[in-house]
C-alpha cells in the first residue's frame, strides 16, 4: 500500500476497531489516552524542529521556479510565477505542516474538551505520528531519500474532485512553456 489515503482509511479503520476494546470510561485508561496523544503531537513537533534545522544546516540555495495554477474558483486569477530557494521552499512547506499540526490540535481540544469525544485521541495520536514520518520533508531531510520522483520540489499535491472535474493540473507547473507564459504575464512572486 503506497497510497497515503488508503493506508489512512486503514490505520483509521483498524484503530476505530482497537478503540472500540479500550474502556475509554475508565479515568485512568482516559488518562493514558491523552498522554499518549500529547506525546504523540509533541514527537511530531519536534521531528518538524529538527528537519527546520537541518534544512537551515544545509543551506541549499539553488533556485526553484515554478508556476501555481490559478484557482479555479476565481475565473479572474492568474498563474503565479513563484522563484524562491529550495531552503525556503522546504522551510515554507515544513511551516505549513507545522501549522495542520496546530490545527489539529486546536480540533482536538474542541472535539474532545467540549464535545468530550474519547475516541478521536486514540486515533489522531496514531495518524499525527504517521502523517509526520510521511511528510516530503521528513522523507528527504530525516530519512536521507532523494528528491526525484514524487519527491522532485515542488510537491506536487494530490488531485482532487474539482480537479479531475475541470482537468486542471492539480500543483504546481515546472515545464519550461508555463514559466515563460506566466513571465511574460507578469505573474511574479517572491
Amino acid at each position: 500500500m503506497n497510497n497515503p489515503a488508503i493506508t489512512n482509511l486503514a490505520i483509521s479503520l483498524g484503530a476505530m476497531q482497537v478503540a472500540r476494546r479500550i474502556p475509554m470510561e475508565d479515568p485512568t485508561v482516559l488518562n493514558y489516552l491523552r498522554i499518549g496523544y500529547v506525546a504523540s503531537q509533541v514527537i511530531s513537533l519536534l521531528v518538524y524542529y529538527y528537519v527546520t534545522l537541518k534544512i537551515r544546516k544545509k543551506n541549499d540555495l539553488t533556485v526553484l521556479k515554478y508556476v501555481n495554477p490559478a484557482p479555479a474558483m476565481n475565473p479572474d486569477a492568474k498563474d503565479e510565477l513563484v522563484q524562491t530557494t529550495v531552503k525556503d521552499y522546504d522551510l515554507a512547506e515544513v511551516g505549513k505542516a507545522m501549522k495542520s499540526l496546530f490545527v489539529g490540535v486546536a480540533f482536538m481540544c474542541f472535539l474532545h474538551g467540549y464535545l468530550k469525544y474519547t475516541q478521536p485521541l486514540f486515533i489522531q495520536g496514531l495518524m499525527g505520528i504517521k502523517s509526520t514520518l510521511e511528510s516530503n520533508e521528513v522523507k528527504l531531510h530525516l530519512f536521507g531519500k532523494k528528491a526525484e520522483g514524487d519527491l522532485s520540489r515542488p510537491f506536487k499535491a494530490a488531485g482532487g474532485l474539482l480537479e479531475s472535474l475541470t482537468g486542471k493540473a492539480a500543483g504546481p507547473q515546472t515545464d519550461a512553456a508555463s514559466i515563460k507564459a506566466a513571465e511574460k504575464a507578469g505573474g511574479k512572486s517572491d
